[in-house]
């Protein structure tokens, strides 16, 4: 199967395309985009490992579903296009880089300056429909996507890998802690942030450990 990835990831996740799953995972996903408002655009559904090649990636953040509402989501997890408010999971998450490392909260929930610089912004799921958080769950994204943090984990060292909330923390199963950071914490929802989000360092750490192995640190 043809999928419009780019090239390195392709590569990469080559024998994934033409399993059974996901074509049964890309017939639900272009039937829902014929009949229901779908999240993101579907030119956008690879956006995470276009703006992120495979031989870029130095960092991972997964988050679980899409947005679900009008014009917020763009194919990176935790991101909303330029012009978009910024939803509170965001907030919290750029208040701590603020608290961390003395950063301005910036204008702007664009992370898309991150992927530029190796962070991949994974969901679980890559599509939701409007207004129905959860609607593509259990329809194969999980498989292909725990796949995509397996094949990481297997063919690079030295990543790190941010696992916020119960969610994310259960795919560090799939990570070969013995040569790669793995960082855990609270999810940064406002339901949770204050159980430790808050102050969990995670950026800064990141940085220390890229710094430790002379790779280039995220300009946050």
């Amino acid at each position: 199967m043809d999928v419009k990835i780019e090239n390195s990831w392709k590569q990469q996740l080559a024998e994934e395309f033409d399993k059974p799953y996901f074509v049964t995972l890309t017939e639900f996903v272009r039937s829902e985009y014929s009949k229901k408002r779908i999240f993101p655009p579907g030119r956008l559904i690879f956006h995470a490992f276009d703006q992120s090649p495979f031989d870029n990636t130095r960092v991972v953040i997964l988050g679980q579903d899409p947005y679900h509402g009008a014009g917020q989501a763009h194919g990176l997890c935790f991101s909303v296009p330029d012009g978009v408010e910024q939803p509170p999971s965001l907030k919290n998450i750029f208040l701590e880089i603020h608290n961390d490392l003395g950063i301005a909260i910036p204008q702007s929930g664009n992370l898309e300056r991150w992927a530029a610089q190796g962070v991949l912004l994974l969901n679980a799921t890559l599509t939701v429909q409007e207004n129905l958080a959860g609607s593509h769950q259990n329809k194969g994204w999980e498989q292909f996507t725990d796949r995509v943090i397996s094949v990481l984990s297997e063919r690079k060292q030295h990543l790190v890998f941010l696992l916020w909330g119960s969610f994310a923390q259960r795919k560090g199963n799939l990570i070969d802690h013995s040569k790669h950071l793995v960082l855990s914490s609270p999810h940064p929802s406002p339901l949770s942030s204050y159980r430790g989000f808050f102050g969990n360092g995670h950026f800064r750490k990141t940085n220390e450990y890229l710094a430790q192995w002379s790779l280039p640190q995220i300009a946050w």
